[in-house]
């Protein structure tokens, strides 16, 4: 979780300076405030996160310590798949995240209703993967999302305009839960090749093979 500093520091000649800090962990963040207070010349120290919530020290303290505790350092692979004859959709998704110091990896995916494309099957397994990071617990913390939907990815980074309606509603669903959780997205187009294990995990959920595990990785995993 990055952090600004927003400190109001008094000179020497009893003048005001406000500063604010460049983009730091958290915790480095909390121990640069401990240096500040040393000086004896701190007024205020405030802490904002990237989705602009306003964090006193000893809040963001108690965040830290609630964090240590659930998913973090998540890396998240998505896909979706479409059976035209049908019009069903799948989709798969496997996310890796440390919790209480051990490496996991989750694997799930979902039969899609009734949907239009294979397009549409990638913003929908998205939202599936949104869910799933809501039903771990995952909140105030950065996330890499990984895909071979670059449109998709291109399009929740802004870097892509989206013109359909259609879309447009699942990206607002999207980004709407993304707010909530005051999740910090990083995404990060991959290769099919790369993305392998999700698009076998969508084309198993279009075959009716529903699958939910999670497995303790190794140091080797």
């Amino acid at each position: 979780m990055d952090v600004q500093i927003h400190w109001t520091y008094i000179t020497p000649k009893k003048q005001e300076a406000f500063l604010v800090s460049d983009w730091v962990d958290a915790k480095k963040a909390l121990a640069l405030a401990d240096d500040f207070e040393k000086t004896g010349r701190t007024k205020t120290v405030e802490f904002v996160d990237r989705n602009g919530t306003v964090w006193s020290k000893k809040e963001l303290q108690k965040l830290l310590e609630e964090i240590a505790g659930e998913p973090h350092e998540i890396v998240v692979y998505f896909d979706g798949g479409f059976d035209h004859e049908t019009s069903q959709g799948g989709a798969g998704a496997v996310v890796y995240y440390k919790q209480n110091d051990h490496r996991y990896r989750l694997r799930a995916n979902r039969r899609l209703g009734e949907i239009k494309s294979n397009n549409e099957a990638e913003y929908a397994a998205f939202w599936f993967v949104m869910q799933l990071l809501e039903e771990l617990g995952v909140h105030h913390l950065p996330v890499t999302f990984r895909g071979d939907s670059h449109v998709v990815l291109k399009q929740l980074s802004g870097d892509w305009p989206c013109f359909e309606d259609d879309f447009n509603i699942w990206l607002d669903r999207i980004e709407a839960k993304m707010r909530e959780l005051h999740i910090e997205p990083a995404y990060e187009p991959i290769s099919r090749k790369q993305n392998k294990e999700a698009d076998s995990l969508a084309r198993q959920a279009l075959e009716g093979q529903i699958i939910t595990s999670r497995t303790e990785l190794t140091g080797k995993g």
